[in-house]
């Protein structure tokens, strides 16, 4: 009898070691990018970690002069706080064209988000293209596609994607390649941030 209740005892205290340990695991979550990518988002095979200054003042990520070599001179600039994080608005000379780019703070998911929301349905253009600045891209639009116009991603990091929109007039040397514009300005950007 005393074997047997020296048995269970250690039983009993075996069994609860166990459930604490299961018991911390189920309580632990993985950091969202421990499960990403999914939904047949490519992943970032060479991400950028270094993204705090560009995430305070986007503005920082790409040179007047640069954003100039790349759609016209420049009147003005400006951050703007969007719900998502902050972007940079350039306003060209040959208004009322703009370009606004910035990181997608508030998308914890990345690419795979816009793969997610695609394969739902709930784009209505959503094209992957090649990487920019050896980072996977993808151009789509939920509705707002038109003439000089063009809305593209490129993933950062597995859990954070730098968006480019360009809204480009007549009057602008890049209207007809909208996407070309996004394209060079996130491959700037890119080529900046990994300097950070």
């Amino acid at each position: 009898m005393r074997r047997f209740l020296l048995l269970a005892a250690a039983a009993s205290l075996l069994t609860s070691g166990c459930g604490t340990q299961v018991t911390g695991t189920a309580t632990t979550s993985a950091p969202s990018s421990a499960r990403l990518p999914s939904d047949g988002a490519p992943a970032v095979t060479a991400p950028i970690n270094d993204t705090a200054r560009v995430e305070r003042d986007p503005c920082s990520a790409i040179p007047t002069a640069e954003i100039e070599a790349i759609g016209g001179k420049v009147e003005r600039f400006r951050t703007v706080d969007l719900s998502e994080g902050l972007n940079c608005s350039w306003l060209f000379l040959e208004a009322p064209s703009t370009v606004s780019a910035g990181l997608v703070l508030g998308n914890k998911d990345g690419l795979s988000a816009l793969y997610a929301q695609n394969s739902t349905g709930g784009l209505t253009t959503f094209k992957p293209v090649d990487p920019v600045g050896g980072h996977p891209a993808v151009i789509y639009a939920n509705g707002s596609e038109g003439r000089g116009t063009c809305t593209l991603a490129v993933g950062i990091r597995d859990d954070l994607v730098y968006t480019v929109i360009p809204h480009l007039s007549s009057g602008n040397p890049m209207v007809a390649d909208p996407c070309g514009m996004a394209t060079k300005v996130a491959a700037t950007a890119i080529k900046h941030l990994k300097r950070s």
